[in-house]
């Protein structure tokens, strides 16, 4: 069949997970269809023993995480994130952006892992895997939640996000930075609203990222400008006027990461290259393909990240000239470990008698 966009979504097939026993596929028989209804977002009710997850992997800056959703209503087509959603029977496709889970319970149990007795702190990252702030945070505010038990534990934390939606909780977002408590990551794929629209359908347009940026730096929140993924072919020209733009914004620093294809997002980006980019798609996947080693992905740590070969070589040269020359080549902050305070509601209560 060919391709048909579904307004407002990323991916405009549910291809099966790699876990299924049976797979489909669609096909034309020939006979006439009636139009789908729009594709509506359904959220469930999620729950875990565990809301921080943790990892080892050694070129990762963070140890320990929290996702308060699982898939991502963004409909980014390149989202390294999509076949977690096959863990749970379900397709990395449209799946992932319209069948989400909300953990409704995520600050009660957050509160306990932190009261543990055996609980270390070590800065928690927001939105490692899924957006923190997508569409559903408007109704559910779990991130907010978040960040009221981590600014009462005194706890610090990194965001990362695309959504100029976080400014609603510039109150708590300050406070935290007060204290020497937060960094924002802040991703900046494209300032071509076009090329946004048609990656990453449902994140904030780029004029909106930047005016973000300006409040939280306005607000002393400091600011680290993401230019991930980078696509060659596709958006790695647009490197010096995005960090040129994010520096006058008031980031204070950059980093970038090249596009990874991992299981399912290999077939779905490439699908969505041909809907989108049909003229680009043999030069887009040549060069992801020179910069991984001639496959389209690769899973060696660090590697994975920048890639290798001339063309990653040359990227990263860009970014260290562009970086230097816009100021964005500052040195990662330290955030505060030593404030940290376990049972805080007790203590108060225990201050209040004392």
């Amino acid at each position: 069949m060919q391709p048909v966009r579904i307004k407002g979504r990323g991916i405009n097939s549910n291809n099966t997970g790699r876990f299924e026993e049976w797979t489909r596929s669609e096909f034309d028989d020939g006979w006439y269809a009636e139009p789908l209804p729009p594709l509506c977002t359904q959220v469930e009710v999620d729950s875990a023993r565990s809301v921080i997850a943790r990892n080892k992997s050694p070129d990762l800056p963070f140890d320990r995480s929290i996702n308060m959703y699982r898939g991502c209503e963004h409909g980014c087509s390149y989202c390294y994130a999509r076949p977690s959603h096959t863990y749970l029977g379900l397709s990395a496709g449209l799946d992932f952006e319209t069948r989400l889970f909300a953990k409704l319970d995520v600050a009660t149990q957050l509160r306990r892992e932190l009261d543990a007795p055996s609980y270390r702190c070590k800065s928690i990252a927001l939105g490692a895997n899924t957006d923190p702030y997508q569409p559903i945070e408007k109704q559910y505010q779990l991130t907010r939640q978040i960040l009221e038990v981590l600014l009462e534990y005194r706890h610090p934390l990194t965001i990362t996000t695309k959504s100029a939606s976080l400014v609603r909780d510039i109150d708590l977002l300050a406070e935290l930075a007060r204290l020497n408590l937060l960094v924002v990551n802040f991703s900046i794929t494209s300032l071509d609203s076009k090329l946004s629209r048609l990656m990453e359908p449902r994140a904030s347009a780029p004029h909106s990222r930047l005016k973000a940026v300006s409040q939280l730096t306005s607000n002393g929140i400091p600011v680290t400008i993401f230019f991930a993924p980078v696509i060659p072919g596709l958006n790695e020209h647009e490197l010096e006027s995005i960090l040129e733009m994010s520096a006058n914004a008031g980031a204070r620093r950059a980093e970038w990461t090249m596009v990874r294809l991992s299981h399912e997002v290999r077939e779905l980006f490439q699908q969505w290259l041909t809907q989108a980019f049909p003229d680009k798609k043999a030069k887009v996947m040549s060069l992801i393909r020179q910069v991984r080693g001639g496959r389209e992905n690769s899973t060696e740590f660090f590697e994975r990240m920048r890639g290798t070969g001339p063309i990653a070589d040359l990227i990263q040269h860009r970014f260290e000239v562009a970086a230097r020359k816009y100021g964005l080549d500052r040195e990662p902050l330290e955030l505060d470990l030593t404030q940290f305070r376990q049972n805080p509601t007790a203590a108060r209560q225990v201050s209040i008698f004392d």
